[in-house]
């Protein structure tokens, strides 16, 4: 919303500069998002009277003339302008002046002739045929007697082009502000001066509207109020000056004096209006009604628009002529042979004057304001001041009376008047009667303790919504600091405690975290080498998907992953090492919600990357997250793998990972050129098992004793059963097993494996002897004997 500074001024005395009053009205809620003086960017351009007017000796269509700026001496300008004559007044460019767009003027020779400056066009100063109709487009403009004709004054003053224009951000939930009138109760309210406020006067020709017009509702839901009044004898023609300067601050074309008048109204009250030629309202009859099937429209900006029966339409006795609250139709603007009018102000439901302008993509001025929901009340001053407006002007002949239909409820709101609570609520202490000073310098009124609110102000519902209008005046700058009220309980869940856990170890490993759409393509079990009669085939299905790549919702996160890696090698990333925390879908029956399964998914190619590597950050997530007792076993039946490079890791029987090398064809099918490790964990099972808690030991007192063993067994043998094993035949003087050296080779049968273990024994209350630890190793070799695992020798 542009505010005019001069048009505020009708309203509110206000003495105090741009900066102070935009940061004052900022302050107090009207949020200013900028301020600019009209002309600005002008400079060094003033009034002069041509005094004469010769050919240029060495041109055609040029002219030498003596311009009078109101110095001793007439200054010389030669000038390509056709429209002068000898005491015209017009704008004078001196040396050094500086014109719209940022040209520089200075003196200088056209064509051998001395020139001191530069007469003005309208374009030179920002402003078009709109701000000035009796102006020449492409010639000098020479100021008429609306105009301050002083010689050698400012431009800006001589014409009114000195507003400064104030625009402010206006919240959905104030449309109240979307006017000058209630910008002005602000503004009165900030700066504590009183609000003047003009009430309209209209005289009238004697005759009752009511000969001429009937307005009929059909719609009280969606039209709350219609005012209706007639102007015969219509006079068309340009606005006054002054008119034409407060729609250009506020950014409206001046267009004639009809039009001219309902936009001044509109930005002054808040309250759009129309006016139809009443010669195209057939039986002279207005009915607001819902549009019937098949209805079209042609639109004022010429578009035939198709209507259905859910929008709001103003008719007459045979046809729309106009959308309600958006625009109106063909025939119902202002014409150069418009003889008698119909002024229209109503008050339309907001959510069905959106929903219409939305479905008819024609969101306009009027809908804008609508949509928020105007104040029924504002009507009938609107159409008064309208009818002011055009006696004021000379626009026509006001027929007597106005058609007032009001379907609307008049009961004022009322809140109890709680100054204590408001202090507590905020955390001030402002006085009961500073408050209400506070409220009844916005129109609320306070009596008998209640607070009535006026109907302008729809925002206020709740006794925090008065709160509100107390801090913002009393001043959100001076409100203390203080703790907040109530007790904080919040924390977090242990699943949130073990996600954090779990992105903090991975990004610590060298992962990076990705995050992929939840929808996938049924196409992608394909890639990945599920078998046809895979449960997880059996996806949730998108009814209105954005496409086939995104029309089912994922049983698991691979492809996903698969596809990031893809894009990642595609584009010539030598390495990538990639995590998602995500869910996978599971149906759970054609009316239930499917099953929401968050896995652990990670990904990984490039240097540094095999199935150890996978392995081991898998196995370092696993222990941050407390889980250390698990088995390991290799997987050969996973099609998405590689048979014999995949393991699953599992706890007391249950799958808590799975991890391995992608198998070939799906590394073919994703278009990756290089070996691809994939890892999944189970979120839930992991939170289950798991144990973040941790017991601090002080350090060891005694020193450790270490022993080598090495074992041949089966190749196909996990290394972990014999840790296992081992960790239990030595017992609690176990104090680390690892794992150093895997053989297989010609000193070793055929299908068997050397694996060598570097163990470390340690008393936590003495020295241990050589005895303890040789037989702590005689019973680890005992155990892996008795399952048929001999000491290599």
């Amino acid at each position: 919303m542009n505010l005019s500074k001069k048009w505020v001024r009708d309203f509110v005395d206000l003495d105090c500069t741009d900066k102070e009053f935009a940061d004052e009205m900022t302050l107090s809620g009207s949020k200013v998002e900028a301020f600019e003086k009209e002309g600005a960017a002008l400079s060094n351009i003033v009034t002069g009277r041509i005094e004469s007017l010769e050919r240029h000796p060495d041109s055609d269509h040029m002219w030498v003339c003596m311009v009078n700026v109101g110095k001793a001496e007439p200054i010389q300008i030669v000038t390509g302008a056709q429209n002068l004559s000898v005491g015209d007044v017009v704008p004078v460019a001196m040396d050094d002046s500086v014109v719209h767009g940022g040209k520089h003027i200075v003196k200088g020779k056209l064509r051998g002739v001395e020139s001191a400056g530069m007469l003005c066009s309208l374009g030179e100063l920002g402003l078009t045929t709109h701000d000035f109709p009796y102006a020449i487009e492409d010639g000098i403009f020479v100021l008429g007697d609306d105009c301050d004709k002083t010689l050698g004054i400012d431009i800006r003053e001589a014409i009114g082009l000195n507003d400064t224009v104030t625009e402010f951000e206006i919240t959905s939930n104030r449309p109240d502000c979307l006017s000058i009138i209630g910008l002005a109760r602000e503004a009165a309210a900030t700066f504590q001066k009183p609000l003047k406020l003009h009430a309209p006067a209209v005289k009238g020709s004697g005759k009752d509207v009511r000969d001429f017009l009937s307005v009929d509702i059909l719609n009280p839901d969606r039209c709350y109020r219609y005012c209706g009044a007639v102007v015969e004898n219509v006079r068309v023609k340009p606005s006054p000056r002054w008119m034409r300067e407060r729609l250009r601050a506020c950014g409206v074309r001046p267009i004639n004096n009809i039009v001219d008048i309902t936009n001044y109204v509109m930005l002054e009250y808040g309250q759009p209006m129309h006016a139809f030629d009443l010669r195209f309202l057939k039986g002279s009859h207005v009915i607001v009604r819902t549009a019937k099937p098949g209805e079209t429209i042609t639109t004022l900006d010429g578009i035939e628009r198709s209507l259905n029966e859910s929008m709001l339409v103003i008719a007459d006795e045979e046809k729309p002529v106009a959308v309600a609250g958006v625009m109106g139709g063909e025939y119902s603007g202002i014409m150069d042979d418009t003889d008698t009018i119909v002024f229209e102000s109503a008050c339309f439901n907001g959510p069905s004057t959106r929903v219409t302008a939305k479905k008819l993509g024609m969101r306009t001025e009027s809908s804008s304001r609508f949509e928020k929901e105007l104040d029924p009340a504002s009507c009938m001053p609107a159409i008064l001041r309208a009818l002011e407006l055009v006696e004021q002007l000379d626009a026509g002949d006001v027929i007597s009376g106005i058609i007032d239909c009001d379907k609307s409820n008049r009961t004022p709101r009322t809140l109890p008047f709680r100054p204590d609570w408001v202090n507590e609520f905020i955390g001030i202490n402002v006085g009961a009667d500073e408050q209400k000073a506070i409220l009844e310098r916005l129109d609320f009124k306070v009596e008998n303790g209640l607070i009535y609110i006026p109907s302008f102000r729809g925002d206020i519902e709740h006794q925090a919504d008065i709160s509100e209008e107390i801090a913002r005046f009393y001043g959100y700058q001076n409100i203390p600091n203080r703790p907040l009220s109530g007790v904080a309980n919040a924390k977090m869940t242990p699943a949130q405690k073990l996600e954090r856990r779990i992105s903090a170890t991975l990004l610590a490993s060298g992962l990076s975290e990705i995050a992929t759409f939840s929808f996938i393509s049924p196409k992608h079990y394909d890639r990945i080498r599920l078998a046809a009669d895979s449960p997880k085939r059996n996806s949730v299905v998108i009814r209105n998907p954005l496409g086939e790549d995104t029309s089912v919702m994922r049983t698991t996160v691979l492809p996903s992953m698969l596809d990031v890696l893809s894009r990642n090698y595609n584009n010539r990333n030598e390495t990538a090492k990639l995590f998602e925390i995500s869910n996978e879908y599971i149906p759970n029956g054609e009316d239930k919600l499917p099953d929401e399964n968050q896995m652990i998914t990670m990904g990984m190619y490039g240097e540094g990357c095999d199935f150890f590597t996978i392995k081991g950050v898998t196995e370092e997530l696993l222990y941050a997250c407390g889980v250390n007792d698990y088995d390991v076993a290799a997987v050969m039946d996973d099609p998405t793998f590689h048979p014999g490079r995949t393991a699953e890791i599992t706890v007391d029987g249950k799958r808590i990972a799975l991890l391995g090398e992608v198998h070939p064809k799906v590394l073919e099918n994703y278009e990756i050129g290089v070996k691809a490790y994939l890892a999944q964990v189970d979120f839930s099972l992991l939170l289950a098992c798991g144990n973040t808690d941790r017991k601090y030991h002080q350090l060891p007192r005694f020193p450790a004793s270490t022993r080598d063993l090495a074992f041949v067994c089966d190749a196909d043998l996990p290394v972990l059963r014999l840790e296992k094993m081992i960790a239990q035949a030595v017992g609690k003087i176990l104090e680390n097993i690892a794992l150093f050296d895997v053989y297989v080779g010609s000193q070793i049968p055929a299908g068997m494996k050397s694996v060598a273990f570097s163990i470390r024994m340690r008393a936590a209350d003495r020295t241990l002897t050589d005895e303890e630890a040789d037989a702590a190793m005689k019973r680890a070799i005992k155990a892996l004997s008795a399952i048929g695992i001999e000491l290599r020798s």
